[in-house]
């Protein structure tokens, strides 16, 4: 076993991992505005629930590439390169999703807010589907030759693995939101969030059961066998909580889902980081994408050092914000007059 590339790839699995476990709820919050609730109060609350956090869980898939880049340049290039269109949809849709949290709140009309409302939505939508496409070809395959380039026209990743990994993303976020809401907030949103779980959970978590099962029926050892049993008890603890009105265990429990069946993901298709549905010859490994000793041992050093560091800011961040929000806590929407009255133009 090749040390320093296995510790890496773990390293990237836990980021992606920490990212889809963070940013989850974000993007589920963003999507829920679309249909949950047309009381704009409801829908600020929302949206300060996330408010502190948001941008903070972004630097985690912004870190998770960065790691790919210089860890194992080959995944990166090949994975990227063959990714075009979904990599630019999560893109956009993250930068139509950034503005609309920023600008909702800069005009005073019904309108302004319903649109950035949808813009938020669809961009949040358009992240997680995305996302959970380029996870689901990297551990499934894409048709890759032996230099690592892809083979076939520009839509050779819209594979049905992309379609079940982007669901799979979303139905996730979407539950992983409701819990998250639950915990974070208190009166109606609180109750519909739990109503939204408790309901509709069995059904959207289907997509991301499907890719974790197909994952360990092509490449399952008994490890990932028993991580997969974990994740599926805690599932049901989870929905079990909610059921009882207990939010902090179900979203403990559908926080554990997520680590142990991605985790399950991760390990089953160790050591292939992009594996080839041409020839598995061609499949990228941990051996053969890794950058030299000298590169791996430097990032080694510097990341025992920063990241603590940025764990422990993040963590101080959600204990600063750790208490429930309630309709209360949100003022009535106000016009800022501007201090200073225009000067008319001279005729």
């Amino acid at each position: 076993m090749e040390l320093l590339p296995t510790i890496w790839f773990i390293a990237i699995a836990a980021l992606w991992i920490g990212y889809l476990l963070l940013e989850g709820f974000d993007l589920g919050v963003g999507m829920l505005l679309l249909f949950s609730t047309r009381s704009d109060k409801q829908r600020r609350l929302m949206l300060n629930a996330i408010g502190p956090v948001w941008d903070g869980n972004e630097v985690w898939l912004i870190t998770a590439g960065a790691a790919t880049f210089a860890a194992f340049p080959l995944w990166y290039a090949s994975l990227f390169s063959a990714l075009y269109i979904p990599l630019t949809i999560v893109l956009v849709s993250l930068i139509f999703r950034a503005v609309a949290i920023e600008y909702r709140g800069k005009g005073s009309t019904e309108r302004w807010r319903i649109w950035w409302d949808r813009a938020l939505g669809l961009g949040s939508l358009g992240s997680a589907f995305g996302i959970g496409a380029a996870l689901a070809l990297t551990t499934t395959g894409l048709p890759i030759d032996a230099n690592g380039d892809r083979v076939g026209g520009a839509f050779a990743w819209l594979t049905p693995y992309a379609i079940l990994g982007g669901l799979a993303v979303v139905g996730f976020s979407l539950v992983h939101a409701s819990a998250f809401l639950g915990l974070k907030t208190d009166g109606a949103v609180r109750e519909r969030s739990r109503r939204f779980l408790v309901r509709w959970s069995p059904v959207a978590l289907l997509p991301i059961v499907a890719w974790v099962i197909a994952v360990q029926l092509q490449s399952g050892s008994v490890i990932t066998w028993v991580l997969v049993v974990f994740a599926v008890v805690a599932v049901v603890f989870g929905w079990l909580s909610a059921k009882a009105g207990s939010e902090g265990y179900a979203f403990i429990g559908i926080a554990a889902f997520l680590v142990a069946g991605a985790s399950s993901i991760f390990a089953a298709v160790y050591p292939v980081v992009l594996p080839s549905t041409i020839d598995e010859a061609f499949n990228l490994t941990i051996s053969n994408a890794a950058s030299g000793e000298y590169t791996l041992s430097v990032m080694t050093v510097v990341t025992a050092f920063g990241l603590p560091l940025v764990l422990l800011y993040q963590g101080y961040t959600y204990w600063v914000f750790r208490k429930r929000l309630s309709e209360k806590h949100i003022p009535e929407a106000h016009v800022v007059k501007p201090a200073v009255a225009p000067v008319s133009s001279a005729r």
